[in-house]
């Protein structure tokens, strides 16, 4: 298996400049093509044997890498314990074989690095698909437009009532209607420069122009704050309707209407 591992990378500077993820997704294809024979001793092994694979001042190094990346897909269940085995052999997993691209690879690489259950199942719906195919950029618009709706909706505010506006208004620490009153004013202002902070820094600037975000981890720490932004909007609107504990001390109704307010 070693040589066929050399046949893809032949290159050991190059196979050393490889994420685990990245050298993962070589191996895999490899480990396919020995099913029942995918054993972390034996393909490293090989590199100490007489006949020289890579050139032996490499091969410690190309060791720990093709370990690194061999944890990195048993983390992530593409490889497991071969069944009815003491647990040195592996084989692949129902989830490795249905990698059968690189784009399919990448697709399962991107979930992995942001699992769509850590996601408001709104936000998942929206946005989880562009963010698998790379459309960062699209991705995070569709999550802070859902918080921006979601607002607007909770607050019963005037559909012309749009970005930071909207925010600082519903969440004005006086008379903001998704204003928590049992909190510290600090604390009920700090809320609203956070939604206004958010929706001003992510979503206005991709309203108004091209906004490239490559990083897909950046994208994906972005979908998760709006989770947690949309997640406080649907805690206030249930507890507006009076299904849980009261917005007010004395549950009084909020003094604000944001009907006749505009952009």
């Amino acid at each position: 298996m070693i040589q066929d591992i050399k046949t893809a990378l032949p290159d050991a500077k190059v196979l050393l400049s490889l994420a685990p993820q990245e050298l993962a997704r070589v191996l895999l294809p490899i480990f396919k093509r020995h099913r029942g024979e995918i054993h972390l001793f034996n393909i490293v092994n090989h590199l100490h044997q007489m006949q020289e694979v890579y050139p032996r001042q490499f091969s410690e190094a190309i060791g720990l890498a093709i370990s690194e990346a061999w944890t990195w897909l048993a983390v992530q269940g593409l490889i497991v314990p071969k069944p009815r085995d003491m647990g040195a052999w592996y084989a692949i997993s129902r989830a490795g074989e249905k990698i059968e691209t690189d784009e399919a690879f990448n697709d399962f690489a991107k979930a992995a690095l942001l699992p769509r259950n850590l996601l408001h199942p709104k936000i998942a719906s929206d946005a989880w698909a562009n963010f698998l195919r790379g459309a960062h950029d699209l991705a995070v618009f569709a999550a802070f437009k859902q918080v921006e709706v979601a607002v607007r909706e909770a607050a019963g505010a005037d559909a012309r009532m749009i970005g930071a506006e909207l925010m600082r208004t519903a969440f004005h620490p006086d008379t903001g209607p998704l204003s928590d009153y049992t909190l510290l004013r600090a604390e009920r202002e700090a809320l609203g420069h956070l939604f206004a902070g958010a929706i001003g820094s992510y979503k206005n600037p991709t309203s108004h122009r091209t906004v490239t975000i490559a990083d897909a981890s950046e994208a994906g720490e972005m979908l998760i704050l709006t989770s947690h932004l949309l997640r406080i909007v649907e805690d206030r609107a249930r507890r507006r309707r009076g299904e849980g504990p009261p917005l007010h001390h004395d549950a009084s109704p909020t003094p604000c209407d944001t009907t006749n307010k505009r952009a």
